[in-house]
């Protein structure tokens, strides 16, 4: 079905590996529509309750190919048609998503991880605002993101001056939230994905509604949309089986409905 990334299934978690290793896993355009197709095949797959995005080989993403990249390119229709949708994909979905950051994740890598819900790095992770070194912005959605994980002033920093930043140091400052070590990498990852997929997984939705309408609305409208937030998750199976289970001194069994 893709021919740039790896797309699996399996006990309610998502695997989507970014799939060109010998090219750090470099965007191209074919890539970009099929983690687009991708995320929008989880969010309505109901067997789905968990995403993982991660990268083949040694590499999260390198960012833009610059072997697709000419002089008489529109570098903004690129982010029109390409990758804006992209990002656009990953920020409706209502399912959590993992950015498993196994390597470096420099320039549009660096934002398809911002746009993740939670960022696991190795220890051999890094990030790296590249755009400025070749005279670009922060694109796809990076610097939206970024300012609200690190704040404007380390954001401008990271952006105008293009330093890399350290596994241990992106935890630190608040850019990734788990730092885990090389041994322990998939056995890690996949219980954290294996947690996240046992929630009541209509609330994490909603959760994420709420977290995005906060930048969004006037404070009156926010609480409004909250209340209707909460309307929605009290209705749903796993509000009642929280409280069954509560009642009854077990460990609730979520069925993400």
């Amino acid at each position: 079905m893709f021919e740039t990334i790896r797309y699996d299934v399996k006990d309610g978690i998502a695997w989507l590996y970014l799939n060109r290793p010998t090219k750090l896993n470099a965007f191209i355009a074919q890539m970009n529509r099929e983690v687009k197709d991708a995320i929008k095949a989880a969010s309505s797959d109901d067997q789905v309750r968990c995403v993982v995005i991660s990268g083949e080989g040694r590499a999260f993403c390198s960012g833009q190919d610059l072997s697709e990249v000419d002089e008489n390119m529109d570098h903004g229709q690129v982010l029109r048609d390409h990758y804006g949708p992209m990002i656009m994909q990953i920020r409706k979905c209502e399912k959590p998503i993992i950015g498993a950051i196994n390597g470096v994740a420099a320039g549009a890598g660096f934002s398809l991880a911002l746009a993740c819900d939670f960022r696991l790095v190795s220890e051999r992770a890094s990030f790296l605002n590249a755009f400025v070194h070749v005279g670009l912005i922060p694109d796809s959605g990076n610097l939206y993101y970024l300012t609200q994980l690190v704040g404007q002033a380390k954001a401008a920093e990271l952006s105008i001056l293009g330093e890399k930043v350290s596994a241990a140091d992106a935890v630190d400052m608040g850019l990734a939230n788990r730092l885990i070590s090389v041994e322990t990498w998939e056995e890690d990852v996949h219980a954290f994905a294996t947690r996240l997929a046992a929630l009541p997984t209509k609330a994490i939705g909603l959760i994420k509604r709420s977290l995005k309408a906060v930048t969004e609305l006037s404070f009156e409208d926010y609480l409004e949309q909250e209340a209707q937030g909460q309307r929605i998750a009290g209705l749903t199976n796993d509000h009642r089986e929280g409280i069954n289970a509560f009642m009854g001194k077990r460990k609730p069994v979520y069925s993400g409905q």
